[in-house]
């Protein structure tokens, strides 16, 4: 490979946000493999980093963007060939090591894996982290938080975001009584075609409340930590569980231990990053068996370029964006 390409890029931590730049193969890290990198995806995360309103380069010129999906170029690694489709995300991506916003990448091979079957590049990066990640919920609810469909209510806090929205088209598609919770009422026929069936507004979440309140859900998938996982915790039925997955409500929990010992509910935190394989298997597995095909196309309608990328990292972060955004590099 000898062609020059675009990527965005962050040069250093005073540069305000990441600009589209053409870069050489020289420029790309020493790694095994290098993959042409088709479709990626707009995260939180993501939004942050290529504004430049949170910290999330630790180290510079940085290529933002977690997650991958593309065609091996070149390959020192026996696991991978020229031509196989594959998916990264996490491993530092975006923060300790160069991301997704490229057309060009090399990653190490112990990123990769292999694109599952019975989903197209642009289908896997419409799921992305933010469905992973929610595979993960529902994966260690069932497993660790023993949760069984005809127990009761589930709850999903920022069910219109990337994450809330495929936890609660994998609850439902596995026959759980789902109910939302986001402060936009416009979502709720968006919810609904999802599997949802009943919604709670996030304000009567946001404010503090009791240690114990009356029981209401059997668990949860919580995407946005502080006060609202402390009440959500505090409402969780005896022998409950609820993953944490996110801290867009802030990284504090004003809580106390009385539900998880007076009601025996457990809090399971979930890590997307350095996941280990098996559970990143286990979770697109997850995906395969369960996720309705329909709902992709409903979670992840838009697709944009480099060129709109900076205004749509814009909105996500501002929370104009409803489910997930999906982008085209090639």
């Amino acid at each position: 490979m000898s062609d020059n390409f675009p990527a965005m890029i962050i040069r250093d931590k005073e540069q305000k946000g990441a600009s589209l730049e053409t870069l050489s193969p020289s420029d790309l890290p020493d790694y095994p493999v290098l993959v042409r990198v088709d479709y990626s995806s707009l995260n939180y995360k993501d939004g942050l980093a290529v504004t430049g309103k949170g910290r999330i380069a630790r180290r510079f010129p940085m290529v933002p963007g977690i997650d991958v999906a593309g065609t091996v170029v070149e390959s020192d690694d026996p696991a991978f060939s020229p031509g196989d489709q594959v998916i990264a995300n996490g491993h530092g991506l975006s923060e300790t090591e160069w991301g997704a916003y490229s057309t060009f990448q090399r990653l190490k091979p112990e990123w990769l894996m292999h694109q599952p079957e019975g989903f197209s590049q642009k289908q896997a990066m419409a799921i992305g982290t933010a469905g992973y990640t929610a595979a993960l919920c529902v994966n260690q609810l069932i497993s660790w938080g023993g949760l069984a469909s005809d127990q009761g209510q589930v709850l999903v806090t920022g069910a219109a975001g990337g994450v809330g929205s495929f936890a609660v088209s994998l609850l439902s598609s596995l026959g759980f009584d789902v109910t939302a919770s986001t402060g936009r009422s416009q979502t709720h026929d968006y919810l609904r075609s999802l599997g949802a069936s009943s919604f709670i507004d996030r304000a009567e979440l946001s404010e503090p409340g009791k240690p114990l309140q009356a029981e209401r859900w059997i668990g949860a998938v919580d995407t946005v930590g502080s006060v609202t996982l402390a009440n959500v915790l505090a409402q969780t039925a005896y022998g409950g569980a609820v993953t944490a997955c996110g801290l867009a409500g802030g990284y504090d929990l004003p809580a106390s231990v009385m539900p998880h010992i007076l009601r025996s509910v457990a809090l399971i935190g979930v890590d997307s990053v350095m996941a280990p394989k098996k559970r990143r298997e286990a979770a697109w597995r997850l995906l395969q068996k369960t996720l309705q095909p329909e709902h992709i196309d409903i979670i992840a309608p838009i697709e944009i370029g480099f060129d709109r990328l900076p205004k749509a990292a814009e909105a996500i972060l501002a929370g104009k964006i409803r489910g997930r955004v999906v982008l085209k590099l090639g």
